[in-house]
């Protein structure tokens, strides 16, 4: 009996040190099921595929302090976040640029977008200044409390020597293309929040 119970509780630490370590893939992207945003540790909300018309253009991954199932729970929770994205295909990243500021319009008040349109500038301008995010590129949009947001990108000709964007609201501006009552992609968008397909 008590080898019974033993091999019962080796069997629940294997199932549990599997689960801690899991990850999800996505269109051959792999997502881990937590990572560390500069200190802080973040799990993996949701993960999806963005496309547009039958193209398939980038996977992409919402990270968050702990799950959330609404725009509202992810908007309003406290703490770090991240948006990790990896391209599937080759795109003009200035273009990718002009279709996030496009995103961030469609999903806001235009009062309120009035007020971001100097970051938007900003951001379109370090897009364009990329040139061109080829597929299997990947690059990283965090929210750091205390800090602001940070992009990073896995190419050394983008982004270099960034400050960071200060205000949270431009941050959520940036969530809401994906996460808005308009988002980019209706099937991302509940891949994000962890909706069954």
């Amino acid at each position: 009996m008590k080898w019974l119970k033993q091999g019962i509780t080796m069997w629940v630490m294997l199932a549990a040190a599997a689960s801690a370590c899991a990850e999800v893939t996505v269109s051959g992207v792999k997502y881990e099921d937590a990572t560390d945003v500069k200190g802080a540790k973040v799990q993996l909300n949701g993960a999806g595929v963005r496309y547009k018309a039958i193209f398939k253009v980038y996977a992409m991954g919402l990270y968050l302090p702990k799950k959330a199932a609404t725009t509202e729970e992810v908007l309003a929770m406290p703490g770090a976040k991240r948006i990790d994205i990896t391209m599937l295909r080759d795109i003009d990243s200035g273009e990718l640029g002009k279709l996030f500021s496009r995103g961030m319009e469609d999903n806001m008040d235009k009062k309120e977008f009035s007020k971001l349109v100097p970051g938007v500038m900003r951001m379109s301008q370090l897009f364009s200044e990329c040139k061109l995010l080829k597929s299997g590129e990947s690059f990283k949009i965090d929210w750091v409390p205390g800090t602001g947001m940070l992009i990073h990108i896995n190419s050394t000709k983008c982004f270099k020597d960034l400050e960071p964007f200060k205000e949270q609201e431009f941050f959520n501006a940036l969530v809401r293309i994906w996460l808005g009552p308009s988002p980019a992609d209706w099937k991302l968008k509940d891949a994000l929040l962890g909706r069954p397909a």
